[in-house]
C-alpha cells in the first residue's frame, strides 16, 4: 500500500456555528452561537488515516459530518481531488456532479442499531444506494450484495435478515458494507468501535484496515478511544473546543506530545502491564461552555503552564519545534 503525495481531501479554515435562539411571545431571537468547529484545516492521502481525537463534544463529529456537507458549512472550504464540495452540493445535491461525488464519500456512523432502518432487511439496506445511485444493473444487484457482506466477512444468508438479529460488531459490519456499496475513496468512521466489546473492536479495526490495503481507502477515523486511534492511524489530530491543538505522524504525537492537552489525554490511556507506572495527569476545571470560548489559547484555564500571553493571545498552529510536528501551544518548546 502506497501513499500518493498529493491529498485526496483538503480542509481549509472550516468553521461551524450553530444559532442560540431564544423562544420569546412573539417569534424567536438569536442570542449567541455555539462555536462547534472553528478554523480547522488538514488534509489527508490516498490511503491515508487521519484520526481525530479530543472529549466528547469537542467537534469532531461535527467536523465529519460538515466535510461530507451533511451539516452546512458556516465558512470555510473542503476540496476532493481539486471538486469544491460545498459548491457541488451547494447545488440542491441532486445534480449528476453531486451524486457522483456522494459516491467517492461515504460515512460509518456512530451507532449502527439506529443508522440501519430496522423495517429493512440487510439485502433491501445494501441494494437502495443502488436505486439512488443507478450505478450498478438491477440483475447485478444480488451477486453485489453477497460480494459486499463477503467482504465484512459476513454470510450470503444473512442478506435475508433484519438489523434486530444481529449482534452489535455484526451490524456495524453492515454498516460498513453500505458505505462500501457505491465504491467510494473516502470514508468518515465515527466512532465505528465504540459501542462494541473488546475483542469485536479489534476485529472492526483490522477488517477497516485491510479494507484500506485492498481498496485503497482514505479514512477519517474519528474517536475519544486513543488505544484504537493509534492502532489504525498514520497521523492524528487533537481537538479541543472546535480547534485542532495538534497534529502529527502518530509516533510523533504518542512519543512526544507538545501540548499540554494531549499530554493529558495520552496519560488517561490504560497500559497493560502492572509494572509500567503512569503519571496521570488530572486537569482541573470543566471544559468551558462552545457559546462563548475563552480569549487567547482556549485551553489556558485549564492549562497547569498557562502564562499571561495564553489568555492574550491565541497561539499559531505550526511545526517549528519538529518537522510535520504541529502543535498551538506557547510553550510547546518546554516538551521537546
Amino acid at each position: 500500500m502506497t501513499q500518493s503525495s498529493e491529498p485526496r481531501l483538503q480542509v481549509k479554515s472550516l468553521v461551524k456555528h450553530f444559532d442560540v435562539v431564544e423562544r420569546g411571545i412573539i417569534g424567536r431571537k438569536k442570542v449567541g452561537e455555539v462555536h462547534a468547529v472553528d478554523n480547522v484545516t488538514f488534509d489527508i492521502k490516498q490511503s491515508e488515516t487521519l484520526g481525530l481525537v479530543g472529549e466528547s463534544g469537542c467537534g469532531k463529529t461535527t467536523a465529519g459530518k460538515v466535510l461530507l456537507y451533511l451539516e452546512e458549512p458556516t465558512s470555510g472550504t473542503v476540496e476532493f481531488h481539486g471538486m469544491n464540495v460545498f459548491e457541488t452540493f451547494g447545488k440542491g445535491g441532486h445534480s449528476t456532479d453531486a451524486k457522483k461525488l456522494r459516491r467517492k464519500m461515504q460515512m460509518v456512523f456512530q451507532n449502527p442499531y439506529t443508522s440501519l432502518d430496522p423495517r429493512m432487511t440487510i439485502f433491501d439496506i445494501l441494494s437502495e444506494p443502488f436505486i439512488i445511485h443507478k450505478n450498478i444493473p438491477k440483475k447485478d444487484w444480488k451477486e453485489r450484495v453477497y460480494e459486499l457482506l463477503r467482504m465484512v466477512n459476513l454470510e450470503e444468508y444473512h442478506a435475508e435478515r433484519y438489523p434486530h438479529e444481529f449482534s452489535g460488531g455484526q451490524r456495524q459490519r453492515v454498516a460498513i458494507a453500505r458505505a462500501l456499496a457505491v465504491d467510494p475513496e473516502f470514508i468518515v468512521c465515527d466512532e465505528p468501535v465504540s459501542s462494541l466489546d473488546v475483542s469485536i473492536r479489534a476485529q472492526i479495526l483490522n477488517l477497516l484496515v485491510d479494507l484500506q490495503q485492498k481498496k485503497e481507502f482514505s479514512y477519517l477515523y474519528i474517536s475519544h478511544d486513543l488505544s484504537s486511534v493509534r492502532q489504525i492511524s498514520h497521523r492524528v489530530a487533537v481537538m479541543y473546543l472546535g480547534e485542532i491543538v495538534e497534529l502529527a505522524e502518530t509516533n510523533s504525537l504518542y512519543d512526544k506530545p507538545l501540548h499540554p492537552y494531549t499530554q493529558a489525554l495520552i496519560s488517561a490511556v490504560p497500559v497493560p502491564d502492572v509494572k509500567h507506572k503512569t503519571t496521570r495527569v488530572i486537569l482541573p476545571g470543566e471544559v468551558p461552555s462552545p457559546i462563548n470560548p475563552p480569549k487567547g489559547c482556549r485551553f489556558h484555564p485549564r492549562c497547569p503552564y498557562a502564562t499571561e500571553i495564553c489568555g492574550e493571545t491565541a497561539p499559531t498552529f505550526e511545526d517549528k519545534l519538529i518537522p510535520n510536528h504541529y502543535v498551538a501551544c506557547h510553550h510547546a518548546d518546554k516538551f521537546v
